[in-house]
């Protein structure tokens, strides 16, 4: 089975080296912040069965980390194992308009990723508003964090209610993939995956063996068409976080959902 994860990036030099970052290094004890060879990174999604990898531009209030044109020469470089998620400036809505249609019409990218605790904005911030109107013209999802930070920044803008549970009640076209779980509003954000046809969750810097309870019983039940696997690589790898998927006890079909089958259909992919 082919695997997809839907929330990983190839770190820059300038992504790894970020002081906001630090937490992270220590926790994980991953003090190198020379960027990999790409090839690298395709052999660690070998080692675990990842076939495809949604690899994200990074873009914050202080400038770009990882540029949405490095980003598609990532796919250019490995064509098939990578598709793209664009990062754009919310300072300039509409040049941020304008380079989300850039990354989706002219470089094939399947979506796009904002990090709400980086910019200090909640998802329902008037900021984001053009951009989730594009999204929903473009027929691409929009993949937003939620709950607690691991970098030391405010876990605020990752509450689930009500900033995100405004964005999907005002914009119910949008599909929206909220990564990272939601701790420790996981609750909330499970009764909004529940409540909301177009809203998805993915298990990104979640280790499986480590998730809620009640998450993997969603997962079991309901859920299976709600939830996907992402890694947050290179935080952890795909290795280190499939490690307990036989712990959470899908069936052979909500498995398949979960690894592959529910990302192709929200970024409507045909490859992977």
């Amino acid at each position: 089975m082919t695997v997809i994860d839907v929330w990983m990036q190839h770190p820059t030099t300038l992504f790894l080296g970020q002081p906001i970052f630090e937490s992270l290094r220590r926790w994980t004890g991953r003090r190198d912040i020379a960027a990999p060879p790409l090839a690298a990174t395709v052999a660690a999604m070998d080692q675990a069965g990842v076939g495809l990898g949604l690899a994200a531009a990074w873009h914050g209030p202080q400038g770009v980390w990882i540029s949405n044109d490095e980003v598609a020469g990532f796919v250019r470089e490995f064509p098939g194992r990578f598709r793209g998620l664009a990062a754009v400036d919310l300072a300039r809505p509409m040049e941020a308009v304008r380079e989300l249609r850039r990354c989706v019409r002219s470089l094939g990218f399947v979506g796009l990723r904002i990090v709400p605790w980086l910019w200090g904005l909640p998802p329902d911030d008037r900021r984001y508003y053009p951009l989730y109107a594009e999204c929903v013209e473009l027929d691409v999802p929009v993949c937003l964090q939620v709950g607690h930070t691991g970098p030391l920044m405010s876990s605020e803008p990752g509450r689930p209610i009500p900033y995100l549970e405004h964005v999907a009640l005002e914009f119910p076209e949008l599909r929206i993939v909220a990564g990272h779980v939601g701790v420790p509003w996981t609750q909330e954000m499970l009764s909004l995956a529940a409540k909301f046809p177009n809203l998805f969750i993915d298990t990104s810097a979640y280790k499986l063996a480590r998730l809620p309870g009640d998450f993997t019983d969603f997962m079991r039940g309901h859920g299976a068409r709600k939830v996907m696997f992402g890694t947050n690589y290179p935080m952890l790898t795909a290795t280190e976080c499939l490690a307990g998927l036989a712990g959470l006890g899908l069936g052979e079909e909500a498995t398949e959902s979960f690894l592959a089958g529910n990302a192709r259909r929200v970024f409507r992919l045909t490859d992977g």
